[in-house]
């Protein structure tokens, strides 16, 4: 069971950064926790059962929000803070998201990792739309960076096709 859910987190870890973070850390404290003798074996089968539910409700929240598969990667890399969705309407968000996801694919090349000004163009663009949006500015440098991270999985993806 532990190694189809670790599967399905390597296809997360594929295409969106945020989620794969979140469900490998779940797995991972599940398991120190079973070796640690906090988990029984029955509570260690019955938090990964958990985690394969989340994982199926995640396939489905990008449908349920109206986003495509690498939207819905955007969406929780801008949402990854808290606090963003208490300061934006879900809505907002979507359009946010939907716009970047857009900026981002008009605006990718081939070697845009590579090419230190190219990176540049790209987190200006970011940071620009963040604050035409009234994104909180504490929050934009660590949704910059997330959003890169997302970017340069997107991109790998792209390329691998």
């Amino acid at each position: 069971m532990k190694k189809l859910i670790a599967e399905q987190v390597s296809v997360y870890r594929k295409t969106n950064v945020v989620k794969s973070e979140k469900f490998s850390e779940i797995i991972q404290s599940a398991m120190n926790r079973y070796l640690n003798g906090m988990l029984t074996n029955e509570e260690v089968i019955e938090e990964l059962l958990n985690l394969a539910k989340q994982i199926a409700n995640a396939q489905q929240e990008g449908d349920n929000l109206g986003l495509n598969s690498e939207e819905l990667a955007f969406y929780d890399a801008l949402t990854k803070p808290r606090a963003i969705k208490d300061f934006y309407e879900n809505e907002e968000l979507i359009a946010i998201t939907k716009e970047l996801a857009d900026a981002l694919r008009k605006n990718r090349t081939i070697d845009w990792q590579k090419r230190e000004s190219a990176r540049a163009k790209m987190r200006m663009m970011i940071k620009k739309l963040l604050r035409k949006h009234k994104y909180p500015p504490e929050e934009i440098p660590e949704a910059i960076d997330v959003v890169m991270t997302q970017c340069e999985l997107w991109t790998d993806n792209v390329m691998e096709v």
